[in-house]
């Protein structure tokens, strides 16, 4: 007797997300590798934004990606300090940084453009480049700082 389990369209969108998952060593090619990884992580959560990082070395091969931090579902409170520390542990060259909207709302807000312009400034201090800010949602879509002309 063939017995079929029957795959949640859950666990179908946990598959499919995963395929776009980075790993240690892998290149970033662009905003749209970052992104998908972006989504892949914390992009479906939709009772709290996350905010995150991928940490590269002077290739732009990824070093890690860390949750860095959690908030409510409307916003984040960012410590720069926070990641500046975890570049500096990380001996990183260059990151990319990621949050979540829950609301499925692709527009930065004021809060996160004056974060992005903070940690920016912070990063040229210790020579790291900071490539781009991502906000993801949970249908795949993005939007790149530096696509808008924000970074």
């Amino acid at each position: 007797m063939n017995m079929l389990s029957k795959v949640s369209d859950e666990q179908i969108s946990d598959e499919y997300r995963k395929r776009f998952e980075l790993k240690k060593g892998d290149f970033i090619k662009g905003g749209y590798d970052a992104a998908k990884h972006f989504n892949s992580k914390i992009g479906k959560r939709l009772d709290k934004e996350l905010f995150g990082a991928i940490f590269l070395n002077g290739r732009n091969q990824v070093i890690t990606t860390e949750i860095l931090f959690e908030g409510s579902v409307t916003q984040t409170a960012v410590y720069p300090r926070e990641i500046i520390k975890r570049i500096l542990e990380l001996d990183a060259a260059a990151i990319i940084i990621g949050h979540n909207h829950p609301s499925g709302n692709l527009n930065p807000s004021n809060n996160d453009l004056s974060i992005t312009k903070k940690i920016k400034k912070a990063c040229e201090l210790i020579d790291c480049c900071l490539h781009d800010h991502l906000i993801v949602v949970q249908n795949g879509e993005f939007t790149s700082f530096v696509d808008r002309g924000l970074l």
